[in-house]
């Protein structure tokens, strides 16, 4: 075992005490109970800085433990699901936290196993994977759009709670958040999509025909839930309206289910450069993109 910087009084290592360790599970439900009010921006972004510097400090624990952990983010279309994928990966290592989001599976895949091609991107020994959607695919819109059968439905529904037991048992520690919008909410968003053209890319048509099936979809949820919402991998659910408190609170969320420690190396002194008698070729036979700005 790697040693932390510091120790406490009877010599064990110290625990990571942060904003984010100390949040209740339970802080979601807390936060619906009070007045909600928007997050101003310089506020956002300064507990964000919090955050992040945690997770940097978490992924060097889970690189240096050879930790394993699966990270699935589930909700509605437009629920802000990539957001705050975003956020938890602007600075952290892409070789220790890397993001899977999937196409559409191939003709091969689709006759194969179902959770095959999830399978292969599973971490190793010291990563963290974030799955922007997973799996459960086929609980969703699968389900709702008829792209699966009811049989692969149902075998999916049976299938799914043993496969997740036997990625705990393996090792991995399985986290899944689902990110629950307002329909009023949803459809702003799609609005405000449909009036950016930066943004424009983001609207699907399958996005399009969700709103017209929202209640199919609601009741897919619901199945959902009843059948994989286990014990050993809950299902987490983030309050989404609010774009930037949903990013805190989840990132808080997930520092707080991960048990690190501060492993942080000492600041590292550069060594002094050699002299060397080489002479570089003129720089004028390089070839230099314009200065446009």
């Amino acid at each position: 075992m790697a040693k932390a910087r510091s120790t406490g009084s009877d010599g064990k290592r110290a625990k990571r005490k942060t904003t984010a360790n100390r949040a209740s599970p339970d802080g979601a439900a807390a936060l619906g109970e009070r007045e909600h009010k928007r997050l101003a921006r310089k506020e956002f972004e300064k507990e964000l800085l919090k955050l992040q510097r945690e997770l940097v400090i978490m992924q060097e624990y889970v690189r240096a433990q050879g930790l394993k952990v699966v990270v699935i983010f589930e909700g509605r279309d437009a629920a802000g699901k990539g957001g705050v994928i975003k956020r938890i990966t602007e600075r952290t290592n892409q070789r220790v936290c890397r993001v899977v989001a999937l196409p559409a599976p191939t003709e091969r895949e689709r006759t194969e196993w179902y959770f095959q091609r999830y399978v292969q991107h599973l971490p190793a020994g010291g990563e963290i994977v974030l799955f922007d959607r997973s799996w459960y695919n086929r609980a969703g819109v699968e389900r709702v759009m008829g792209f699966c059968t009811e049989r692969e439905y149902e075998e999916f529904m049976r299938s799914c709670p043993e496969f997740e037991r036997m990625l705990v048992r393996s090792g991995i520690q399985l986290i899944k958040y689902w990110f629950s919008i307002s329909d009023e909410v949803q459809e702003r968003r799609f609005q405000a999509r449909v009036h950016d053209p930066m943004r424009r890319w983001k609207l699907s048509p399958m996005d399009l025909e969700s709103r017209a099936r929202w209640v199919a979809y609601s009741r897919a949820k619901d199945e959902m839930f009843r059948y994989t919402d286990l014990k050993v991998a809950p299902w987490y659910v983030v309050q989404a309206d609010d774009k930037r408190r949903a990013r805190l609170n989840c990132i808080a969320h997930l520092l707080s289910l991960i048990d690190y420690e501060d492993l942080t190396p000492p600041p590292l002194e550069l060594p002094p450069r050699t002299e060397d008698p080489y002479v570089r070729p003129p720089i004028e036979e390089q070839t230099f993109v314009p200065e446009r700005y």
